[in-house]
């Protein structure tokens, strides 16, 4: 069999892999539209998305505080956990020895592996009454789960930021320190810029896996389908709300239940816009800054 027969091959190979990827992602999808658009005709879109209330026993579903609960988790999670990554990342990449390098890498990875069933016990049998003796209330709450979902990210933006950072090409860094920067002033205006579309993906990244994940918020964010008051109160994310009902849930409780889906699968659309849109927005920043 010659070369050029092998290389079409693998062209096709590789073709039907990506078309097979697309396939069963729009199956998916429509599998969920199907069984979630009853709901929310019979609701109506409206009165399903914004309404306050989620009463599956008289027929009534609102998700707007799951909606709630959900962005209001997943920002601060991303508030903490994009500056500790980002730096860690710097610091990893840029200054850290390569004795210190061999210790993190690996302890940052071994975090990303961990189970996150595992986040939401130490999270329940230890941070729960932390903030509970601390500042009140039953313990279980939107900062309690934000602190989790921020452990549970650090590793994913902190290694794909890092790659970032590595990837720049070593002349931009002697070209600067030759033209008499420091170190810090190298990394500051230099380094950081030309990494921030990896940087941004990272965070795109990481802010997906925070809105998707479910086990650890259950355990500890309170699981109320009520618009929080205050950062310490209990909150139910989107993902919770269908994790905890669907065992039980048929009729229109089952098709409300997709209808969550729909809405968390637009959210996550409506946040990966505007994530790629500062992407692309910073990627034509720093070409414009190159020419």
């Amino acid at each position: 069999m010659s070369r050029k027969t092998d290389e079409k091959i693998i062209e096709l190979g590789l073709f039907f892999a990506a078309i097979s990827s697309i396939v069963i992602i729009i199956v998916i999808i429509a599998f969920i539209f199907r069984e979630g658009l009853p709901a929310i005709t019979s609701v109506g879109f409206f009165n399903f998305t914004f309404g306050l209330i989620w009463n599956p026993e008289n027929g009534v579903y609102g998700v707007l505080p799951m909606i709630v609960g959900t962005f209001g988790i997943t920002a601060l999670a991303l508030l903490m956990a994009v500056p500790l990554s980002v730096f860690c990342a710097i610091f990893l990449a840029e200054v850290a020895p390569n004795s210190m390098r061999r210790i993190l890498k690996p302890t940052l990875q071994g975090l990303a592996g961990i189970p996150s069933v595992i986040y939401g016990f130490v999270g329940l049998v230890i941070l729960v009454p932390f903030m509970r003796n601390t500042f009140g209330g039953v313990g279980f709450s939107m900062l309690t789960a934000s602190l989790i979902l921020t452990i549970m990210i650090l590793p994913t933006i902190t290694a794909i930021s890092e790659d970032a950072l590595r990837s720049i090409p070593l002349e931009y860094k002697e070209a600067s320190l030759a033209l008499g920067a420091t170190k810090w002033q190298t990394i500051k205006n230099v380094i950081f810029p030309a990494a921030l579309p990896g940087v941004v993906t990272a965070i795109i990244l990481g802010m997906g896996r925070a809105v998707g994940e479910t086990m650890a918020v259950i355990m500890v964010a309170g699981n109320v389908a009520v618009i929080p008051n205050s950062i310490l109160d209990p909150v139910r994310a989107l993902t919770s709300n269908i994790a905890l009902e669907m065992g039980y849930a048929t009729g229109l409780h089952y098709n409300a239940l997709f209808a969550t889906g729909i809405i968390l699968f637009l959210v996550i659309m409506i946040l990966l816009l505007i994530a790629n849109y500062v992407q692309i927005k910073s990627k034509i920043e720093i070409g414009g800054g190159n020419l």
